[in-house]
């Protein structure tokens, strides 16, 4: 998932809680070996490598802290994560910048490196976990078998886990229900219809034009019919050129929001009595992406962060997330299991079609056609 994403959707939210991690860069010292490196959890790539999850346990237990960063409290519920996890463990979970962007998490570990107080885990956007992959040590947690494939390195060094589909939001109240991407170019949705940012800059944004291509008849290798439907969108005078924030949708100034489905029915939850927001995804235009989840291979606290993402990796942890609207990565394995939080799920946008989600090489052709192709669309 872009880094994008969560920048412009945690600026929405208005989470104004910062802890900065450089601030006590320059006079703190290096601290001694810790109790996980110690006991070889730095080089530990599953549980079993260190004599089980027990040993895990008391390993991480010793080093007493986990530092992590760029986990807003109400984005996908890691309040409640963070919370459960150092309840469950005894660990003091350290959150350092909780509106902090994916390159503000790897300029932290650049500055701290070799301090206690550097982040010990990593939950990236797809394009600087990639930059980055050097700078993670590999992990495959217990679960690791009920992870797709396609989800994860098959090394372990980065594990997707958890995301969301492209949706539309709208306020019941003021529009229709759409069920496609073609009912927004009806007169209904005159001045309406709100991008969440520029698709030339935002991951949001991005995807959604990437689902307006593939709900106009185009592909994951071809986004120009998504480009062409804006312009639509524009010459009918449907498309409103606001980015929307939790202000603007309460006001009733954005009433049709194209963003994560995550993002919208968190949006809804928080509007309940106020207004009637609701969230769908396009059937036949499912764009799905997912945040990265890694270990720094430089962690201070090596098995706390191993256990971490035990936790994250959990039939518990998972439903954490999906209990913030957020799709775990391990849903599927779940719920043949049994063990996913059904009430939860079923309270997801029902999503009709097979999720596309794009490969590098794919975004980037999307990206260097949006380029050149999307202010004349929109101007």
């Amino acid at each position: 998932m872009e880094d994008e994403v969560r920048t412009l959707a945690r600026t929405a939210a208005a989470l104004l809680a910062v802890t900065t991690f450089a601030g006590t860069a320059a006079c703190s010292p290096p601290e001694k070996e810790s109790a996980g490196a110690s006991s070889g959890a730095a080089s530990a790539i599953s549980a079993a490598d260190l004599g089980g999850l027990d040993a895990l346990v008391t390993a991480a237990k010793a080093e007493g802290q986990l530092n992590v960063i760029a986990l807003p409290p109400d984005w996908a519920n890691y309040g409640e994560i963070i919370k459960a996890f150092g309840t469950k463990y005894g660990i003091k979970v350290n959150s350092a910048q909780p509106d902090a962007s994916s390159q503000d998490e790897i300029n932290a570990a650049d500055q701290l490196k070799g301090q206690d107080k550097a982040p010990d885990v990593f939950d990236l956007g797809g394009a600087v976990a990639t930059a980055n992959v050097a700078k993670f040590a590999p992990y495959k947690p217990s679960t690791w078998a009920d992870i797709p494939a396609e989800l994860k390195d098959a090394n372990g060094t980065w594990t997707n886990d958890y995301g969301g589909y492209m949706s539309i939001g709208y306020d019941a109240g003021k529009v229709p229900a759409p069920t496609s991407l073609a009912d927004l170019l009806k007169p209904e949705y005159k001045g309406k219809v709100a991008l969440n940012g520029d698709p030339t800059q935002a991951g949001a944004a991005f995807a959604g034009v990437v689902m307006a291509s593939l709900g106009s008849g185009g592909t994951a290798d071809d986004i120009a019919p998504g480009v062409e439907f804006f312009g639509k969108l524009k010459k009918a005078g449907n498309f409103l050129p606001v980015d929307p924030t939790p202000a603007t949708v309460e006001s009733g100034q954005t009433p049709v929001v194209i963003d994560w489905d995550y993002l919208n029915v968190a949006q809804g939850t928080k509007l309940t009595g106020k207004l009637d927001w609701k969230t769908v995804v396009p059937a036949n235009a499912v764009v799905g992406s997912y945040y990265v989840q890694a270990i720094s291979k430089d962690a201070p606290h090596p098995a706390a962060a191993r256990l971490w993402q035990e936790f994250l990796y959990s039939d518990e942890g998972q439903n954490l997330w999906l209990k913030g609207g957020a799709r775990p990565v391990r849903a599927d394995a779940m719920e043949k299991a049994g063990t996913i939080d059904k009430t939860a799920y079923a309270a997801l946008p029902k999503a009709e079609g097979t999720p596309v989600f794009q490969t590098e090489a794919q975004t980037a052709k999307a990206k260097e056609y949006l380029s050149a192709n999307w202010a004349k669309a929109i101007g």
